[in-house]
């Protein structure tokens, strides 16, 4: 098992570094010219056009841009490992401070949108399952079918319209920390954790509700069920526990799923997190700020799927590390 988690560890290591290159370069080949966006933090936009080519280099120089792109990358990898995640180029600022100030925001909604859309769901797919062929079970399976295939971010405006425009329930935008006022922070949640957390419920439903099934049709449950067992006991002992063995490993796309929602969901309500930032960054052509998000995503993605491969030895004993 040691070596196993190991080799998961230095795995997940390489991909990363992998994924770290991948967005160093297509970063660089997005269209635009970061000296300019630098100059127009700093001069205005009308200015842009009298730089001259030699301002335009010493600029580059000054940036660290004039070197190969390899160089470039070492540098920038190596001062990571350093704790040193660099410096924005248009906000002037380091991106540790940054992101230090934006991410408990993603990690607040992230862990309500995990928990709801989790829990949810896999009650719904047992309660389902239990009472398979009824008119609740036809009519949730549908919803779930429904939720699944509506776009997160059309989701949040279709909500911000209905819940906050017109009925005026919720507010539309903005961000209200939970440590400042927690009522007042809830009203603003709802609707960005509702657009993420339906189609995490809808999906994690229609996936329980068939793992439950398959389940029931053992040998061991029928058994159970002639022993004349209580329906609680069969179901938490029998069925549940070897039901969540897929449902365990679909975690892992169920938390990329809601690091990649909060990218949209972030932007759609104006919430300060890691999302915005990215995306913003990447308006700006901030490449800086766009790696250090990228790297943190991630890590969080390649550390929780870790998890979820040492939970299967727990779920299920057949499993055998090497």
């Amino acid at each position: 098992m040691t070596t196993y988690i190991i080799r998961r560890i230095l795995l997940g290591f390489m991909t990363l570094i992998l994924v770290t290159m991948m967005v160093f370069l297509l970063v660089r080949l997005l269209p635009g010219d970061p000296v300019m966006r630098y100059m127009a933090n700093f001069t205005g936009t009308g200015q842009q056009n009298i730089m001259t080519p030699e301002q335009h280099d010493a600029m580059l120089v000054k940036l660290g841009l004039d070197r190969p792109l390899p160089v470039q990358y070492w540098d920038w990898i190596s001062k990571v490992f350093r704790g040193d995640l660099g410096e924005s180029l248009v906000i002037q600022q380091p991106i540790s401070g940054l992101i230090k100030d934006v991410l408990p925001r993603t990690a607040y909604i992230g862990i309500l949108m995990f928990i709801f859309g989790t829990f949810g769901g896999i009650l719904v797919g047992i309660y389902c399952a239990l009472r398979r062929g009824t008119w609740l079970d036809n009519t949730l399976t549908t919803i779930a079918n429904i939720g699944m295939t509506i776009p997160v971010f059309w989701l949040g405006i279709l909500l911000i319209y209905v819940f906050a425009y017109k009925l005026g329930w919720f507010p539309m935008f903005g961000w209200v920390a939970p440590w400042d006022n927690f009522w007042k922070s809830c009203t603003y949640v709802v609707l960005p954790v509702a657009s993420v957390t339906l189609g995490g419920i809808a999906g994690m439903a229609r996936l329980t509700r068939s793992c439950m099934l398959e389940v029931m049709g053992k040998e061991y449950v029928r058994t159970a069920w002639a022993k004349g067992l209580r329906e609680r006991v069969i179901v938490v002992r029998h069925q549940l526990k070897n039901a969540m063995i897929p449902v365990v490993t679909a975690l892992g796309g169920t938390l990329g799923m809601i690091l990649g929602g909060s990218v949209f969901i972030e932007t759609v309500f104006s919430i300060p997190g890691m999302g915005r930032l990215m995306t913003q960054a990447i308006f700006d052509y901030d490449y800086q700020i766009v790696q250090a998000t990228t790297l943190i995503f991630g890590a969080i993605v390649i550390f929780s799927n870790l998890i979820v491969d040492i939970a299967w030895g727990w779920l299920d004993p057949r499993i055998r590390y090497s």
